[in-house]
């Protein structure tokens, strides 16, 4: 059975047992050395004590010291614990064999737990220096470790044998508990799939929270769908309207009888003209990308470029650009959205201005772009006639009035505004607010 190593379920169930795993096994080592330092303090503690016994024996009846180390002989064979006694220049052990190997402890005059090891045993020993009748002693007290780790490594093997059962719970207790986390991930998938058919619009917020922004983008993202579907069915009912009748008028006139005349010729090019621009303004609209598109713009390369092909247009014109301080700041507005918007200002701004156009732009939480012109301007009365669909106040420049009918509605898209007011160079100021969140850095 292949694994698919791009699974979800497999990486979560791979991270956690084998932390699991390292987690028991360190655990498991840990109690071995832990265990075993336990025990030899513990022994050391009691060996200790009976040091301090032994010695205030010695010192209440030392003529019984041969018949105490005999005693403890026996108990040695028995009980596996071992004495040497050292006072003055005399030596004597309850076991012969170990007098010798244990020399070399008897020259120090410390107090210390030590372990000794010979062949199969391994003694623990704790060593007593102490004073009789003003000549210097050194006890040694020992016993048997071997038998102690022998018991301390079975229990330990038993320890690790039930913490890998545990480890085997633990990793079956971790896909129960993958499995159910995944579940939202399911739904969700299912919902993706009821969304394909038809049987949902939207998807559920009914998710654990750290999907909030997925699902929140993607009922987003629907809903740019929806809206750009929308605007296309829009564009298509108002080119349908607004064209049959001009349509029909010049049908009209080419199939009838009549000369056409000079009169009636300008007239059939005034209604393709209008033709034309209405479907120029349709196309420009269904353009219109949103500020959930996903496209970012640079001000410096956007900016430029459109100037310079103002500057080509309006030969005649100074057209100025103030960029922001970061000149390589992007911002996440669509670029040809950013490029309709401040084409729209300028192409007026050049169209009306005498001799100078200057476009300004800031940003910090939100872009600013200021367009000023030193035309004729527009009288305060006639400004909040500005934007209106068709509407011109001034039937002597070329246009229709639709371009900023347009920038009001790709202000509208992204939640932005525009405002009208006379400039400090003598005609028009438009002034036009986005707002950004995060730029993009």
């Amino acid at each position: 059975m292949q694994v698919d190593r791009r699974s979800l379920r497999i990486r979560l169930l791979a991270w956690l047992s084998g932390i699991a795993l390292v987690v028991t096994v360190i655990t498991w080592l840990l109690h071995g050395i832990l265990l075993k330092d336990l025990a030899r303090e513990f022994l050391g503690a009691r060996l200790e004590r009976e040091a301090d016994h032994a010695v205030e024996q010695l010192r209440y009846d030392y003529l019984s010291t041969a018949a105490v180390l005999k005693s403890a002989s026996r108990g040695f064979q028995i009980f596996h614990h071992l004495y040497v006694l050292r006072i003055g220049d005399d030596i004597s052990a309850s076991d012969s064999r170990w007098q010798e190997e244990l020399q070399f402890l008897l020259d120090e005059s410390n107090e210390v737990l030590v372990e000794v090891r010979q062949g199969q045993q391994h003694l623990l020993l704790y060593r007593r220096p102490f004073s009789l009748d003003g000549e210097e002693g050194v006890l040694l007290i020992g016993e048997d470790f071997s038998q102690v780790e022998a018991g301390l490594h079975r229990l330990h093997w038993w320890v690790g044998g039930i913490a890998a059962t545990l480890l085997v719970l633990l990793v079956a207790l971790n896909l129960l508990a993958v499995n159910r986390g995944l579940v939202p991930l399911s739904r969700l998938r299912d919902q993706l799939g009821e969304l394909r058919t038809g049987e949902r619009e939207r998807l559920s917020l009914d998710v654990p929270s750290e999907l909030d922004s997925l699902v929140v983008q993607l009922n987003r993202f629907m809903d740019e769908i929806d809206t750009r579907l929308q605007r296309s069915r829009d564009s298509v009912a108002n080119l349908s309207h607004s064209l049959k009748t001009p349509l029909a008028a010049v049908t009209q006139v080419l199939r009838g009888s009549r000369p056409i005349d000079t009169t009636r010729r300008q007239r059939l090019v005034a209604r393709l003209e209008e033709v034309h621009a209405q479907l120029d303004a349709e196309l420009r609209y269904s353009r219109i990308a949103g500020p959930h598109a996903g496209r970012i713009s640079e001000l410096s390369r956007d900016g430029s470029r459109l100037v310079e092909m103002f500057r080509a247009l309006y030969p005649d014109k100074r057209f100025h650009l103030i960029l922001p301080d970061r000149q390589d700041q992007r911002i996440p507005v669509e670029s040809q959205d950013l490029s309709e918007m401040l084409g729209i200002v300028l192409d007026n701004a050049g169209k009306w201005a005498a001799r100078e156009v200057r476009c300004r732009m800031c940003l910090d939480d939100r872009l600013t772009l200021v367009v000023d012109d030193d035309g004729p301007g527009v009288p305060e009365a006639e400004l909040p006639r500005l934007g209106q669909h068709g509407r011109r106040l001034d039937e002597g420049r070329p246009g229709y009035g639709l371009g900023l009918s347009i920038l009001d509605q790709l202000l509208t898209r992204y939640a932005g505004r525009v405002r009208y007011s006379p400039s400090p160079l003598g005609g028009l100021r438009v002034e036009i607010t986005l707002p950004l969140g995060e730029c993009v850095p």
